[in-house]
């Protein structure tokens, strides 16, 4: 039989995508058609290359050539992609800022940003991360880069920051530019200096994410950030505790602010349960169970998951490789990179609703 290319975009034009609720021709996700024969091959350009949603699609497209067409085609389909970016990040080259927040400390705030980084990176993005915590930057240890200070150049008179590249992502930190032994008394307009100085003097390069690590609370660090460079979403880290989740609502609170908006990607319960490495099917709910999840159904926000409480969290950090590398972890690799590919999942809803605003103002 003779295969036509409006036949087959007849076909895929039933398979929708599930997050944004409309099909795949109409998103023009469906490129690179080639027919030879009985042979038909196409692309369908995801959203981002950690779409939890990808064998779906797949298999969703396969069915419809099937169904539609015949069943006697070969069908190849390469499921690529390419990240959405919703407006100017201000920072060149970067589509997406991704924050990560907490409404208060010792809640694993930063272990979770370096594994959703190296999650997000482990799928095929390209990635950054900053650690803006200036009051105790963390990566530096959690990376085994201690003493390490990024390279740094003069462009037409400007100083330009090098970002220092590990396990595939590229990093910056308050830590790098710092004595470690010492402590450094910040007043607020230094801060804002600082942090600007990540954002605006480092060579990024081409990111789809740049992940940040902020301190715990809401301050001065958190306002100008959130009022210089136009961020994607936030993401709220909170472990089960009565008292993490009441801060984490004030954490939330901030970003939802009318001088802020950011919108949020949603809620992470870290420590959430633990699991002796002996009794791997026993969950222990140490702090409490369930009680991100209910924020998030409250506040009607995603939830991203649940990160257990094992040592080999605080190992991995401190032997500088974090978990979601440590395939001797199998459930914490899971439980990080199904994190990370709803964050990127969210991210991509969040751009392709304001691209619908946008139309629809316009």
């Amino acid at each position: 039989m003779t295969i036509t290319k409006e036949q087959v975009l007849q076909a895929l034009s039933n398979v929708e995508e599930p997050d944004l609720k409309k099909d795949l021709v109409t998103l023009n996700m469906i490129q690179d058609i080639e027919i030879d024969g009985n042979s038909l091959s196409f692309s369908v350009i995801l959203t981002t290359p950690a779409c939890p949603l990808k064998a779906l699609i797949e298999n969703a497209c396969r069915n419809a050539i099937g169904h539609f067409i015949s069943k006697e085609i070969q069908v190849t389909v390469n499921m690529t992609s390419r990240v959405t970016t919703q407006k100017n990040t201000g920072v060149p080259g970067v589509k997406n800022i991704v924050a990560v927040a907490s409404g208060k400390g010792g809640v694993g705030k930063s272990t979770v940003a370096v594994n959703l980084a190296l999650g997000l990176a482990k799928s095929g993005a390209k990635v950054g991360l900053i650690d803006a915590d200036i009051y105790g930057p963390s990566i530096p240890i959690m990376f085994g880069l201690e003493g390490a200070k990024p390279r740094a150049s003069n462009e037409n008179g400007k100083t330009r920051i090098e970002p220092i590249e590990k396990y595939g992502i590229k990093l910056l930190s308050i830590g790098f530019f710092t004595d470690p032994n010492q402590p450094v008394p910040w007043r607020g307009p230094m801060v804002s200096t600082a942090v600007k100085q990540l954002f605006n003097d480092a060579d990024w390069g081409e990111l789809d994410y740049l992940v940040v690590d902020l301190p715990p609370g809401t301050g001065d660090i958190h306002i100008t950030i959130t009022q210089t460079f136009p961020v994607t979403g936030a993401v709220i880290v909170t472990t089960p505790q009565a008292v993490a989740l009441a801060d984490a609502r004030k954490g939330i609170g901030m970003f939802l602010m009318e001088s802020i908006n950011v919108p949020l990607l949603g809620i992470v319960e870290n420590m959430a349960y633990f699991t002796p490495a002996e009794l791997p099917d026993n969950k222990y709910y140490i702090f409490g169970q369930g009680g991100g999840k209910k924020l998030a159904e409250q506040l009607e926000v995603p939830f991203l998951g649940e990160i257990p409480l094992i040592k080999g969290i605080s190992d991995s950090g401190d032997a500088g490789k974090p978990i979601v590398l440590n395939e001797e972890h199998p459930l914490m690799v899971t439980a990080f990179t199904e994190m990370a590919n709803r964050v990127a999942q969210q991210v991509s809803i969040n751009n392709a609703m304001a691209a619908s605003r946008n139309m629809i103002n316009n």
